[in-house]
């Protein structure tokens, strides 16, 4: 490959198939409530929840997702952390046969909370493994020694830990037009913190997002290859019951074309640090709540439409990292 794959970092470090288990441990966001009205512009409200710890989502179609209510009034959750980490492990042993597991707060924003009931909730699910690795995914802004000192405490529990943190771009001017809530400045002193802790740093990234060009991914994988050891990277796509999802139906928004996110996702790479670890290449929103782009293949597809491309143009990940 010709790029850093997830699965090879984690076979190479582990010996064997390791999967995630996403559980849902009832955090929230600071970005949705009424002073940051209502959260980030592509958020749905399901908060990225694990496919299977979500029921009730019969009702979704996507012609008629643009109600903004849609994706919170028709999910239902289970709320009890043992039974989550049970079904996923049954999940993930009978599609994929995994082999050991990873438990990975997933939902909204997982240091959103004071720091006893992060403790509480942290051991709890952790009582439940064993696991190799405690990830977490949360926000620049809910980041602090505090915090931080708790989740590297883990480490001599013997359990290996990540953060993920969403940056999503590093134009400061797209940050507000999405309501990210934080500026770039504020993710690279999360991201600093972090790895002053010794923790695992996985950056997430938008590519797509209106008014951005080759500039700004070209910026975003510099910002990205400061501190991080890990990145998952998104095409822009419209899920119902967002503020996009209201623009794009009054056409104040488009999205890349697959020819154009394979250019861009290109030049992210190759201006990318040639170590870090590629997580995600693409996004994976069910097809019941995606409103566009429906045109796009399969992650399977993409990932060899990709290869071929950067073979094509005698690229690596890392190749204008120099230049940069």
């Amino acid at each position: 490959m010709r790029w850093n794959t997830y699965s090879e970092y984690l076979r190479r470090k582990y010996g064997m198939r390791v999967f995630r288990i996403g559980v849902d441990a009832s955090f929230s966001c600071p970005n949705r409530t009424k002073e940051r009205k209502g959260g980030c512009a592509f958020c749905d409200g399901t908060g990225s929840v694990a496919v299977y710890q979500r029921s009730g989502e019969g009702g979704f179609h996507h012609d008629s997702a643009y109600d903004r209510g849609v994706a919170e009034s028709t999910i239902s959750y289970d709320v009890d952390l043992k039974n989550q980490i049970e079904k996923g492990k049954r999940f993930l042993k009978r599609r994929y046969g995994a082999e050991a597991y990873s438990l990975y707060f997933q939902s909204f924003t997982n240091t959103y909370g004071s720091i006893g009931y992060l403790k509480k909730v942290y051991d709890e699910a952790l009582g439940y493994g064993p696991f190799k690795e405690l990830i977490i995914s949360t926000r620049p802004d809910c980041i602090d020694d505090e915090k931080l000192s708790l989740i590297a405490g883990y480490k001599e529990k013997g359990v290996d830990v990540e953060i993920e943190l969403g940056l999503q771009s590093a134009n400061d001017d797209t940050l507000r037009y999405i309501n990210r809530g934080h500026d770039t400045a504020c993710y690279v002193e999360a991201a600093r913190k972090i790895k002053e802790w010794g923790i695992f740093l996985s950056t997430h990234v938008i590519l797509g997002l209106p008014g951005e060009g080759r500039d700004d991914y070209i910026r975003s994988a510099e910002v990205t290859s400061l501190y991080s050891d890990a990145v998952k990277i998104h095409n822009l796509n419209i899920a119902g019951g967002t503020r996009f999802a209201d623009e794009y139906a009054a056409g104040k928004i488009s999205l890349l074309s697959l020819d154009e996110y394979l250019d861009a996702i290109e030049v992210f790479l190759a201006c990318l640090r040639p170590d870090v670890i590629i997580q995600r290449l693409i996004s994976e929103t069910p097809a019941h709540r995606l409103i566009a782009p429906r045109d796009f293949p399969d992650k399977s597809k993409f990932i060899s439409l990709l290869e071929k491309k950067m073979e094509s143009d005698g690229l690596w990940e890392g190749s204008f990292y120099e230049k940069t």
